[in-house]
């Protein structure tokens, strides 16, 4: 017999902290003891107990035996009712750990952020996450995706006895992100030190690989030419952060562009924006878009799975072709020329963004969550 308690499993606190504090508290509000089991520390009111595990992301780490063990034993001393499980790591281990707890009546829901193979990907990521994935699959009663190719993918290859589910991001609190006045826009602009007739583009993402920097100061570089006053920036850490910093003093437009750092109001930034960009090889969804829209600023982005789900081509935004910086300058060229056209996608990616509200994302999870319950 189950007990009355969930677990949500993810392989670092910030991926906690930074999507799922509003179903840990859903899952409180239902009567449920909240356990979550991740790397490093964190926090909420809604949680009674934090199980710290060294998960790697790394698919080849040496430590994965060791955190299965630990995994395994927390789970098959606590008779969850459900463990929800995110991030390809920590859910490949946490369905391994929970064999024998789902032959008791646990059930178990993996939440796919984004599968690291896709259209167009390499085919190391094919050869190697694929498989796996569909292989967890069998061990998942639901698995549940945030655009519509991976659930394609994954619904027409997994296990037939595994439901699969579509819900529209894991979703974005609008009472943070909204559309500034004129008046609120150029005293926020006067504070972050910008001038008031520049035009201002920002990409907020970690400084890692995937996010491919590089392709979007080309594009900037080649703007240099064409825009008096621009200024782009750019939000986040990473590992590559000192790198692209020093790609950008090579190119000559450190003073064009600004890093931010890690940022905890990036509302601000961009609530002074023109536009967003993102020039990513690939995303599960875009929830940086999501959050600029929301703030009505039109949006750009490298064409991709996520992308395409957040962007309607020409009317909120525009997406570019993969690494071609000589499209997406010609994007933002248009965006800064063009102020009807701007106008017009603000008001598209407002009513665009409505449908990635936490209100809808929520709605969805809690019908999966009943059903499993």
């Amino acid at each position: 017999m189950v007990s009355k308690k969930v677990l949500f499993v993810a392989s670092v606190a910030v991926h906690l902290h930074a999507f799922h504090r509003p179903y840990l508290k859903w899952f409180h509000d239902q009567g449920y003891e909240v356990h979550v089991a991740c790397r490093g520390a964190f926090s909420d009111h809604n949680v009674f107990k934090v199980w710290n595990i060294e998960f790697e992301r790394s698919p080849l780490s040496l430590t994965h035996l060791s955190s299965l063990f630990e995994l395994r034993k927390i789970i098959n001393e606590n008779n969850y009712s459900l463990i929800t499980c995110h991030t390809p790591m920590a859910s490949v281990l946490s369905r391994l750990a929970s064999v024998e707890a789902r032959k008791k009546g646990t059930r178990l829901i993996y939440t796919a952020h984004g599968f690291h193979f896709f259209k167009g990907g390499s085919k190391w990521s094919w050869l190697t996450y694929y498989p796996v994935e569909v292989t967890m699959s069998y061990l998942t009663d639901a698995i549940v995706c945030i655009n519509q190719e991976d659930l394609d993918i994954i619904s027409k290859n997994g296990s037939s006895s595994t439901d699969y589910y579509l819900i529209p991001g894991i979703g974005v609190d609008p009472s943070r992100f909204e559309p500034p006045s004129r008046e609120k826009k150029s005293l926020l602009k006067n504070s972050l030190e910008i001038s008031e007739d520049a035009f201002v583009m920002i990409y907020v993402a970690e400084f890692i690989e995937r996010k491919n920097h590089r392709l979007l100061i080309d594009a900037i570089k080649s703007l240099s030419e064409k825009i008096d006053n621009f200024i782009l920036l750019l939000a986040g850490k990473g590992i590559l952060l000192d790198e692209i910093k020093q790609y950008v003093a090579d190119n000559g437009i450190g003073e064009q562009v600004r890093f931010l750092g890690f940022v905890t109001d990036i509302e601000k930034h961009y609530q002074v924006s023109d536009v967003a960009i993102s020039s990513s090889r690939q995303e599960g969804l875009g929830i940086n878009l999501v959050e600029a829209m929301m703030c009505g600023v039109p949006v750009i982005a490298t064409i991709d799975r996520g992308h395409r789900t957040v962007i309607d081509h020409n009317v909120n935004g525009i997406l570019c072709p993969q690494n071609d910086p000589a499209s997406l300058a010609d994007a933002v060229f248009e965006i800064h020329q063009n102020d009807q056209l701007r106008f017009n996608m603000s008001i598209e990616a407002i009513e665009k963004a409505k449908k990635f509200e936490i209100k809808n994302s929520l709605e969805a999870m809690s019908k999966i969550y009943d059903k499993f319950l």
